[in-house]
């Protein structure tokens, strides 16, 4: 067995957020790989985030973000199980984290479930009947739909958008809080509001 080295776990734990004896441990399984080990952790805090999935959250925050200048505000529930964790240093900046992402990418809906059945059966017609669609053989069109479906989720859903200027998305961000912080994390809602809108 490799031997792992504190700085090999101090950096594990800085990109990960896991526990001490958690990352040592992903290194000893991938015998010292930083990235493996990266990939293992978010591989058991799926399962970590899975498990808790059905538990209930009605602790939590609910908090605003004021864009410089003024011009953008949001305000965003965010929920756990206890509020003990509701006041960590950890949920706290995941809530405001949510809320930048907000302000910035003007999502209108928190997920797929949450999009209002009548909304995605337009979105898809109208995806359906574009030209460019329909010049393409019939076998093939609904496939091409559910490709620029997907893309277009990743446009107006919170968890399906990139965070920020990661790889990653918004729903592994808060998975990787849940198996950090070890509660059940879910976004309930959220307002953006531009300077001018809706006139």
């Amino acid at each position: 067995m490799a031997e792992i080295s504190a700085s090999a776990v101090k950096e594990l734990r800085e990109k990960t957020g896991a526990g001490f004896m958690d990352c040592k441990r992903a290194l000893e399984e991938t015998g010292g790989d930083v990235d493996k080990a990266v990939a293992l952790l978010r591989e058991r805090g799926q399962a970590a985030a899975a498990k808790k999935a059905d538990r209930e959250a009605r602790e939590g925050l609910i908090s605003s973000y004021i864009h410089t200048g003024g011009r953008i505000g949001v305000l965003i529930e965010v929920n756990c199980e206890t509020d003990f964790v509701a006041r960590t240093d950890r949920f706290q900046k995941l809530v405001r984290d949510l809320a930048i992402q907000v302000a910035g990418m003007n999502p209108q809906y928190i997920d797929l479930e949450s999009i209002p059945a009548d909304v995605l059966a337009a979105r898809k017609a109208e995806l359906l009947a574009d030209d460019s669609v329909q010049k393409k053989p019939a076998a093939i069109r609904e496939q091409i739909v559910d490709g620029q479906l997907k893309k277009w989720l990743k446009d107006v859903c919170l968890l399906d958008q990139p965070f920020r200027d990661t790889d990653n998305s918004v729903r592994e961000l808060v998975i990787d809080a849940v198996a950090t912080i070890g509660e059940n994390i879910q976004v309930r809602r959220f307002v953006r509001y531009e300077l001018g809108e809706g006139r």
